[in-house]
């Protein structure tokens, strides 16, 4: 069976939590997708490319959603996720998804 990349996985935390919170108009229930999300990609980060690997990502991770809050201000709320999903999901292809092939 296929996996799902854990870049997938990540930048999709990131439009999904934001998804989720916007359009239920509860952002608890939008952090509960992010991080989930969030928690099977440090998982799979962890999996494939170790412990300190998967320290590093998990924290751009959260970085990277603190970010997209001042950028959103700049830049607009969704230009601003997409790019933090990105930037979140290019670092953990190179770090973690691209050495699993």
């Amino acid at each position: 069976m296929a996996q799902v990349p854990a870049a997938v996985i990540a930048a999709g935390g990131l439009v999904g939590g934001y998804a989720v919170a916007r359009w239920t108009k509860k952002r608890p229930l939008g952090g509960v997708a992010l991080a989930a999300a969030g928690a099977v990609a440090a998982r799979e980060w962890e999996r494939k490319a170790g412990g300190k690997a998967a320290a590093l990502l998990s924290g751009a991770y959260v970085a990277a959603f603190a970010g997209s809050h001042p950028l959103a201000k700049k830049v607009g709320a969704w230009p601003s996720v997409f790019a933090v999903a990105g930037v979140v999901g290019a670092a953990s292809w190179v770090v973690a998804d691209r050495r699993g092939r």
